[in-house]
């Protein structure tokens, strides 16, 4: 079974933020995972986009009910009609996660993703939390959130 590697992040973000979410989701898909994100703007369109030039494939857990809210690069939009609470269900349904800069949604998806035991790597976070992975480069955390999901593996002593 492949890999489900979740980018979280702002849905509106600068050109530098974008580019590197692109980044990640190009090599997420490169090594054959699915992406999963929020499915809106921001890091959330930037990486599927980036997994969309090598052909991945992209899901988008969405805040509402309406089939046409995702952006253009999500193949699969599961609505949620949850708001926010629809992190929970991005937190668990990843095998990892790579968090691209972010607000305080990023934040709640860290600290839900680390209450279920799963590893979060960071890129350009804001914030030094206990228990996550900090990456210098998009291809860095990729391969450090692959490591740990194909290992099962806590890796946050890096």
């Amino acid at each position: 079974m492949k890999m489900q590697i979740g980018v979280i992040g702002a849905c509106i973000c600068d050109a530098d933020l974008y580019l590197m979410a692109e980044e990640v989701g190009y090599e997420i898909a490169r090594n054959g995972a699915f992406i999963i994100c929020g499915g809106l703007g921001g890091v959330m369109e930037a990486a599927p986009r980036g997994a969309k030039k090598v052909g991945g494939t992209t899901i988008g857990i969405l805040p509402g009910d309406n089939r046409l809210s995702p952006n253009h690069y999500i193949d699969i939009a599961i609505l949620s009609n949850m708001g926010h609470a629809r992190n929970a269900i991005i937190a668990q349904s990843c095998d990892a996660l790579i968090a691209v800069g972010g607000e305080y949604g990023t934040l709640s998806e860290i600290a839900l993703a680390l209450k279920m035991g799963k590893t979060v790597v960071t890129l350009e976070s804001r914030w030094e939390i206990e228990g996550t992975i900090k990456a210098d480069s998009p291809r860095e955390a990729v391969e450090l959130a692959l490591c740990a999901a194909g290992t099962g593996q806590d890796l946050s002593f890096f």
